[in-house]
C-alpha cells in the first residue's frame, strides 16, 4: 500500500490533480466514442473482429397469416343484429373454440361497438376507451347502460388488468353483448 501511495504522490508532484482529472475524462470520452463506433473507424483493409450471431437463441416463431375479414358497408337503416351477422358471424366463436378467450372477449366487444355505431347510438372518436364509449352509449340509450358497463368492465379486467380469461368470462361476455343487441332491436 505504501508503494502505491508513493507512486500517486510522485505523479501529483509532476502533474497537477486538476489536469490529471481532465486527462482521465478526455481519455474516457474518447474510449466511449471509439467503443460506440467500433466497426466504422477500422479501415476495410484490416480484419474486423465481429461476434458470431447467436441464431439458436433468438428464434422467432413463424407468423401465420390471418384471414382478412371482408369489409361490408351496411346502410344505417339495417338493424344492428343483421349488420353484425353480415360482417363476420363467428370470429369471436372461432377464437373461443381455439381457447383464445381473451381475444374472443375483445372481438365480442368490437362487434358490439360496431352494432352500436351502425344503429346510430354512438359515433366513436379515435382514442376513445371502452368505458368512454359505454358512457356515451348509455347516455344516448339508458337501457344499454348496465349490459355495456358489465361488458367494458370485463374487457378491462382481462386486457388491462391482465386477468386470466376462461370459458366462464367468455360466456359472461356473450350474455352481456346479447343483452346489448336485444336492447338495440
Amino acid at each position: 500500500m505504501r508503494a502505491y501511495d508513493e507512486f500517486v504522490a510522485d505523479v501529483f508532484d509532476v502533474v497537477p490533480p486538476q489536469l490529471l482529472l481532465l486527462l482521465l475524462i478526455v481519455v474516457t470520452m474518447l474510449t466511449a466514442v471509439l467503443w460506440y463506433t467500433y466497426p466504422a473507424w477500422i479501415p476495410r483493409r484490416f480484419p474486423r473482429f465481429r461476434l458470431p450471431k447467436l441464431r439458436w437463441r433468438f428464434r422467432r416463431r413463424k407468423r401465420t397469416k390471418r384471414e382478412k375479414t371482408p369489409v361490408v358497408v351496411v346502410p344505417p337503416s339495417t338493424p344492428a343484429v343483421v349488420a353484425a351477422a353480415v360482417a363476420d358471424p363467428g370470429l369471436a366463436d372461432r377464437l373461443a373454440a381455439e381457447g383464445r378467450y381473451a381475444e374472443a372477449i375483445r372481438q365480442r366487444l368490437r362487434d358490439t361497438v360496431t352494432d352500436l355505431t351502425r344503429a346510430g347510438v354512438v359515433a366513436p372518436q379515435p382514442g376513445w376507451t371502452a368505458a368512454e364509449l359505454s358512457a356515451v352509449a348509455a347516455a344516448n340509450q339508458p337501457p344499454l347502460g348496465p349490459a355495456l358497463d358489465g361488458a367494458t368492465d370485463l374487457f378491462s379486467q382481462v386486457w388491462y388488468g391482465r386477468r386470466q380469461a376462461g370459458a366462464d368470462q367468455d360466456a359472461r361476455m356473450r350474455r352481456l353483448t346479447a343483452q346489448v343487441r336485444d336492447a338495440l332491436s
